[in-house]
């Protein structure tokens, strides 16, 4: 089962990372922390110390066209923050 989806990359989960070593991960909705900790440890080889999720639920969004108001709906997603040791970095630049 494929429990990481992709990391999220952004200016503030960059930040985070250098400072703090914790980093973002977009992740299977199912996933258990155990599972994201196991997994995270054997991509990237590194001692997870904390796995925190969250569900972002999917926001509604509309757009004025030609055709008239288009309302719709983005997917909702799970969400890990992921706490590494002091002396672990995650290279999430390396395979891009």
């Amino acid at each position: 089962m494929n429990v990481v989806i992709k990391p999220i990359i952004s200016e503030k989960m960059t930040m985070v990372g250098e400072k703090y070593n914790r980093y973002g991960f977009i992740v299977d909705r199912k996933a258990t922390k155990p599972q994201i900790k196991k997994e995270i440890e054997e991509l990237y080889g590194v001692k997870v110390l904390q796995v925190n999720t969250l569900i972002q639920r999917g926001k509604s969004t509309s757009r004025y066209t030609k055709a008239g108001m288009i309302q719709g709906q983005k997917n909702t997603f799970k969400k890990a923050m992921i706490f590494v040791s002091k002396e672990d970095k995650i290279d999430l630049y390396s395979n891009i």
